[in-house]
C-alpha cells in the first residue's frame, strides 16, 4: 500500500497555499493559540464527539476525548474536537430514530466542510453508531470508531439488573400488584450506576458489536465496559491507530465490502441481537453501495445460532459478564466458520488475524455452536400478506408457544387508545388474541418509534400471563422482550396491509415457515385497499417535513432517499476562494 506524504493530505488545501484565504485559515488557528509547528505536514484528525449534558450513556466522553486527543498527538497528528448530535435514546422524543439520519447528515458536512484528514467517530448509545457511520461512510476518508461501552450491571436487594429487561419486567409486576411502590423506586435508583450504554444485548450493544464485526473498531473495543480502565486506553489506542490509517489512506470504501457486512449480520445472530440491527445495518451497507436486505438476514437466521447467553435472549448475564469471558474475539473465535476471515479492519489485520488466539474463559456466557441458548439466529424475517415485504420477530426472546399461534386481532389505531385498553383489569381479553398497533412506523409515528413492545393488559397480568403476541410497524427497544412482531413493511400509514385489519380478523404466525398472514380473502382485502383513506402527514415545515417526504421504509434501512449512495454523482470537495 502507498502511503501518503504531507503534500497529498487533505487538509493541505486549507493549510498550505501561499494565498491570502490560506493566511485566513493559518492566523485564525494562531488565533486559538496553535503554531504552525502544530498542524504543519501533519494529518489533522477531527474526533466527532456525542457527548451532552442529556446524554447519560455518554458522559464520560467529556474526559475520554482527551484520551483520543492524546493518542492522536503521540502520533504525530493535530485532534481537532467537533460536537455532534448526542441522540440520547432516554431524553430524545418522540424517538430517536427520527434524527439517525440528520445525524449522519451532519456528520457527513462536517467532516467535508472542515480541513480533516481522519476522523474518530465517539459514540455508542442506540442511533449513534449507525448515523456516525452512515456519514463516515458517505464521506469516505479514513475514520475509526470508538464505542461508549456498556454500564456496570444494576443491583437491586442482591440481584443483578439489566437496563430496559428489567425495568419491563419489573412495571409488569407493579402492575399486577407482586411488588411495592418502594421495591420499585429502589429498582429505579439501582438500574443504572454508571457511564455507559444499556449492559444488557440491546441496540447499543447490538450496533458497536456489528461495528467491530464490520471492521470499524479496534479488536474487543465494543464488548469493553465504559468504566473500564482498558476504555481510556482504548481510546488512546484509537487515536494513535487514526494517524496511521491515514498515511496509509485506509477509507471505507477500500476497507468495506459485501462480505464484511454478512460478518455483522453473523456476529449479531450470534449475539442474540437486537431487531434494530436489521434496520441500521441495511442503511449502513446500502450507504456504502453493497446489497444488503432482509434475505441475507434470513440466510443467516437459519444457520448461525445464538451463542452469546446475556439478557434480553439469555438468561442470567450481562455485558460486564460477557466481556470478562471473553469478549466479540471469544465469540467471533467460536463462529468462525460462519465469517470470512479475509475482510480487512481498521487496524490494518483481517478478522482471521484479530481472532486469532481469542480464548473463552466462561463457556456458559459465551457458548460453543454445539452448545448454543438457541438453535437458530436472534431474528427471523417473516412474510405474508400481512407484511408482503417483511416483518421480524426475535424467537429466542418469547414464549415459545407462540412460535406457531391463531388468534383474533384486537387492532388500535394510536397508542393512547391502547394504553388506555391494557390498563383496564376488566377487558375481555385473552392470551390468544392479538395486539396490533398501527400508525406507528415510519412516517406514521412519525420516527419508527420503540412502541412496538405492547404493554401486556393488566387483566392478564393479574391471571399470570406474561406473553401474548403483538404485532405492530413500530420498532422495540433491543432490551425489550416477549412475541412482539415488528416492523411490518409497508407500514399501516402508507396503506401497507396493517392498514386494512379489523378486530376480529383471524391473524396466523408461524415462525418456522416463516409466515404472517390474515386470514381474510383477496378479494376482500382489494376491497379494504380500495376504500382506505391516507391519513394527513405529520409536518408541514422544518426537518419533520423533509423526513416525511424522503424516509424509505423499514426494510430499505429508512435511510433518506436522496442519501443513497446511488441517488447521484458523489459529492465533490468544497471549493476555496
Amino acid at each position: 500500500m502507498t502511503r501518503k506524504s504531507p503534500a497529498d493530505l487533505r487538509s493541505r488545501r486549507w493549510f498550505g497555499p501561499a494565498d491570502l484565504r490560506s493566511f485566513g485559515h493559518r492566523s485564525r488557528a494562531m488565533q486559538m493559540g496553535y503554531a504552525p509547528e502544530e498542524w504543519q505536514d501533519k494529518p489533522v484528525i477531527a474526533i466527532l464527539n456525542t457527548w451532552s449534558d442529556l446524554q447519560p450513556c455518554h458522559t464520560h466522553f467529556k474526559t475520554r476525548v482527551e484520551d483520543v486527543k492524546r493518542g492522536i498527538l503521540m502520533a504525530g497528528g493535530f485532534p481537532v474536537e467537533l460536537p455532534a448530535l448526542s441522540l440520547s435514546e432516554s431524553y430524545l422524543k418522540p424517538t430517536s430514530m427520527l434524527y439517525r439520519n440528520m445525524l449522519a447528515m451532519e456528520a457527513e458536512e462536517l467532516l467535508r466542510s472542515h480541513p480533516v484528514d481522519g476522523a474518530v467517530l465517539m459514540g455508542g448509545c442506540d442511533k449513534t453508531t449507525p448515523g456516525l457511520i452512515l456519514g463516515a461512510t458517505s464521506m469516505d476518508i479514513p475514520a475509526i470508531y470508538v464505542p461508549a461501552g456498556p454500564m456496570l450491571r444494576g443491583n437491586f436487594q442482591g440481584k443483578h439488573l439489566g437496563s430496559g429487561s428489567d425495568s419491563w419486567k419489573y412495571w409488569d409486576e407493579l402492575r399486577a400488584g407482586t411488588i411495592t411502590d418502594k421495591d420499585w423506586l429502589g429498582v429505579e435508583a439501582g438500574i443504572a450506576r454508571s457511564p455507559g450504554t444499556c449492559m444488557t444485548m440491546g441496540t447499543a450493544s447490538t450496533m458497536t458489536a456489528i461495528a467491530e464485526a464490520a471492521g470499524w473498531v479496534l479488536p474487543g473495543g465494543s464488548s469493553m465496559p465504559a468504566a473500564d480502565s482498558g476504555h481510556i486506553r482504548l481510546c488512546s489506542e484509537s487515536g494513535r491507530r487514526i494517524v496511521e490509517m491515514v498515511w496509509e489512506d485506509l477509507r471505507p470504501s477500500r476497507m468495506l465490502t459485501r462480505a464484511s457486512y454478512v460478518n455483522a449480520i453473523a456476529v449479531a445472530m450470534a449475539m442474540g441481537c437486537s431487531t434494530n440491527a436489521i434496520i441500521h445495518l441495511i442503511a449502513m451497507a446500502r450507504r456504502a453501495g453493497l446489497d444488503i436486505g432482509l434475505d441475507d438476514f434470513e440466510a443467516a437466521s437459519r444457520k448461525v445460532p445464538v451463542i452469546g447467553n446475556v439478557r434480553p435472549s439469555g438468561k442470567e448475564y450481562l455485558m460486564e459478564d460477557f466481556y470478562y469471558a471473553g469478549g466479540i474475539r471469544a465469540l467471533m473465535a467460536n463462529i468462525r466458520e460462519h465469517l470470512d476471515l479475509s475482510c480487512l479492519t481498521v487496524n490494518g489485520r483481517t478478522v482471521g488475524e484479530n481472532i486469532e488466539g481469542a480464548r473463552c474463559f466462561n463457556d456458559d456466557v459465551i457458548r460453543p455452536t454445539a452448545n448454543p441458548i438457541y438453535g437458530e439466529g436472534s431474528l427471523a424475517v417473516l412474510k405474508g400478506n400481512l407484511a408482503p415485504d417483511g416483518c421480524v420477530i426475535k424467537p429466542a426472546a418469547m414464549d415459545q408457544k407462540f412460535l406457531r399461534h391463531r388468534g383474533p386481532a384486537v387492532v388500535f389505531d394510536d397508542y393512547p387508545s391502547m394504553k388506555e385498553a391494557v390498563e383496564d383489569e376488566n377487558w375481555d381479553v385473552t392470551p390468544d388474541h392479538v395486539m396490533v398497533l398501527r400508525n406507528a412506523g415510519p412516517l406514521g409515528g412519525p420516527g419508527m418509534p420503540e412502541w412496538g413492545m405492547l404493554p401486556m393488559p393488566k387483566a392478564l397480568l393479574k391471571q399470570g400471563h406474561r406473553d401474548m403476541l403483538r404485532i405492530s410497524d413500530a420498532r422495540m427497544s433491543g432490551t425489550s422482550y416477549g412475541a412482539c412482531v415488528l416492523h411490518v413493511a409497508p407500514e399501516s400509514f402508507v396503506g401497507g396491509p396493517l392498514a386494512l385489519l379489523r378486530t376480529g380478523d383471524m391473524v396466523s404466525i408461524d415462525v418456522d415457515a416463516r409466515r404472517i398472514d390474515i386470514e381474510v380473502s383477496d378479494e376482500e382485502l382489494a376491497a379494504r385497499q380500495a376504500a382506505f383513506q391516507p391519513p394527513e402527514r405529520r409536518y408541514e415545515r422544518g426537518y419533520g417535513w423533509m423526513f416525511s417526504r424522503h424516509i424509505q421504509q423499514a426494510n430499505l434501512g429508512c435511510d433518506f432517499d436522496f442519501l443513497r449512495s446511488d441517488f447521484g454523482a458523489p459529492v465533490q470537495e468544497p471549493v476555496i476562494y
